[in-house]
């Protein structure tokens, strides 16, 4: 990988400094877009949008900067963009280097920030002094960009962060240095993601508050392709394409003529969404700032183009023609789970699940060394950094595509959600023509029931509770938590990808179906899922850091208190409710565990596949 990288590298913008003037490079840079976008066929935008070509002075000393503070200019460290979340700043770095990651590990890597001796930011007026703090985390991207977390700015700091290797002694005038027209996005309102689907693009938007469960009208919403930051008036040429369909925080549109013809030319270019100010004047207001939440009081000017940090990215099409089909594959977004996912990934695979999808949504755990061990045991797992938080419905959306090249059908789950047959061997034979319960029996259901017309099957879920445990269980969730809710609360589903509609709008692991195609339940005497909702209390209480579903309310907000996404009567508050342990127990149901316990333990010592990793 590291070779890879020195292959591509370019000279550094700091030796390119002594030949050129700043001016030099911005009219250099101006007729590189000039020539990229006439050569493939690119034409001038409409006159509503003119953006012009824009080198911001941060950009510019940032990336000089950094390459000085990595010492040998090995680790290129300049920020491409920022988005200001409520805990974090979310740094994409130009260029994906793996050893960014070995850098951090040994503490190598400072979040700088800028704080105003005077409460002013004008250049020239005021000095500013610089504070370091360090890393939260960095992690790889997509294949052009790195990305790092930093803590919220201190007070009387601005929110332009950058990086600098620890330890490297300031340099004269670092302390004077204040930048201006840093690129910093609210995390309110943003274009943060973009998937090709064929010859469409899907468009992930924060801000839209789309109303949820619905597909809305795609005509207020067009699709802008261009270089530079197209918000800030970062390009002058443009290519404008309107919505196809719009839906939550997801818009599609067709990809530009000039983009479809040379895609490997198209790598890399930026798309952002535009909110028209024509038509239904109140259905584009709520579009922007109402409908399905708040923006915080912050709304889009309906002239531009939304601030955007989305890129598109071109995967070589030969490569996934010549990919293995997969009959079935699971995807899940998770956070700080690695703890289960190994019982998880052995026990689904065993099942037949061939192909994993994890969306990891900042987890801090050890997640990473978790998959790569299940990697090298040749469990066919990938790991996807997903950094946008409260998004689960737009990252389902996002994995359908990633994985409709390789998949046929995709179950969208969690990591504590588990599959059981629970009728016998006669009875299932009898009632049924199903199969035997045993290894691959997932599989084997899923393509029994692979009719022409079937798009998606659902299977309803058992609620758990503490079953009476204080700690952990040490032979993992199937075999520990064995007393559960009566009734069904939830149920979860296998889509078949191929059937879903085009605006790609999922609802609580639910996809919406093309017209044709229809749903199958699957009747509880022949499968469940076990869903170890409410575990002991010292792993319950993680839940209340943040939810990771757009549409349901967070733990500690007064709302939806009476939702099953809830737990009844705990509050908003993560204090452990009297008699915790017994919650949630209605029935006792071991059926699983005996499952589990009969057809995947060790004969000779008793411990299943993934118990030494708990102990």
């Amino acid at each position: 990988m590291a070779s890879k990288h020195r292959r591509k590298r370019k000279p550094t913008l700091s030796s390119l400094s002594h030949c050129f003037s700043l001016r030099s490079l911005i009219f250099c840079f101006s007729c590189f877009v000039l020539v990229f976008f006439f050569s493939d066929g690119f034409s001038f935008g409409s006159t509503a949008f003119r953006p012009v070509l824009r080198v911001s002075r941060l950009s510019f000393l940032s990336a000089i900067n950094s390459v000085q503070d990595s010492g040998n200019g090995s680790l290129p460290l300049r920020v491409e963009d920022r988005v200001l979340f409520p805990d974090h700043v979310l740094l994409l770095l130009s260029n994906s280097n793996p050893s960014l990651l070995n850098l951090h590990q040994n503490g190598g890597l400072d979040c700088v920030y800028h704080g105003f001796l005077n409460n002013s930011d004008m250049v020239g007026e005021n000095r500013s002094r610089i504070l370091l703090q360090p890393v939260l985390s960095v992690d790889e991207y997509d294949e052009s960009r790195s990305i790092a977390r930093c803590p919220i700015p201190p007070g009387n700091c601005s929110a332009v962060v950058s990086l600098r290797e620890h330890g490297r002694e300031l340099q004269d005038g670092d302390e004077g240095l204040l930048v201006m027209d840093g690129a910093v996005h609210s995390w309110e309102m943003v274009v943060y993601g973009a998937a090709l689907d064929g010859d469409k693009v899907a468009v992930f938007v924060k801000g839209l508050n789309l109303r949820p469960d619905r597909d809305s009208d795609p005509t207020q919403f067009s699709c802008h392709f261009g270089w530079g930051n197209l918000e800030k008036g970062g390009s002058k040429f443009a290519l404008t394409v309107k919505a196809s369909t719009a839906a939550q925080e997801v818009v599609r549109c067709s990809l530009p003529h000039s983009i479809r013809k040379n895609l490997a030319k198209a790598r890399g270019i930026r798309v952002t969404i535009r909110v028209s100010s024509h038509g239904n004047g109140n259905a584009t207001s709520q579009a922007v700032s109402g409908g399905g939440g708040s923006t915080g009081g912050r709304t889009a000017p309906l002239h531009l183009p939304l601030p955007s940090v989305a890129k598109i990215f071109y995967a070589n099409s030969q490569e996934k023609k010549n990919k293995k089909k997969y009959e079935l594959c699971v995807c899940t977004m998770v956070w700080n789970q690695a703890s289960s996912l190994r019982e998880w990934i052995v026990y689904h695979s065993w099942l037949g699940v061939q192909r994993w999808f994890i969306y990891d949504n900042n987890s801090n755990d050890n997640i990473r060394e978790a998959i790569d061990e299940l990697e090298q045991e040749d469990y066919n797992v990938s790991r996807h950094v997903w950094p946008w938080i409260k998004t689960q419905e737009a990252g389902f959306s996002h994995c359908a595509l990633k994985a409709r090249d390789e998949c046929k059908w995709v179950a969208f789950m969690d990591v504590d959600e588990f599959f059981y047959f629970p009728v016998s061997n006669s009875r299932r034979k009898r009632i049924s023509g199903l199969g035997y319960p045993g290894q691959n029996s997932l599989r084997s259901l899923v393509a029994k029931l692979s009719f022409s017309t079937i798009g998606e099957i659902r299977t309803a879920c058992h609620s758990f509770g503490p079953s009476g445990l204080s700690s952990p269980p040490s032979q993992g969730l199937m075999v520990g938590y064995t007393c559960r809710l009566q009734s069904p609360e939830r149920h979860k589903s296998i889509v078949r990808l191929d059937a879903l509609k085009d605006s790609l709008l999922n609802v609580v692991h639910h996809f919406r179906l093309r017209k044709g195609y229809k749903y199958r339940n699957v009747p509880q005497s022949i499968a469940v899922i076990n869903h170890y909702k409410y575990q002991v209390w010292e792993a319950f209480r993680t839940k209340f850091f943040r939810r990771v579903a757009t549409y349901v309310a967070d733990w500690q907000e007064n709302q939806n208190e009476g939702s099953k996404d809830r737990a009844p009567g705990l509050g908003t508050e993560a204090i452990e409710p009297l008699n915790w342990p017994l919650q949630f127990c209605e029935i006792w149901d071991t059926g699983l565990r005996d499952f589990v316990v009969a057809n995947l333990a060790d004969p000779a010592s008793g411990l299943l596949p993934w118990e030494r990793y708990l102990l």
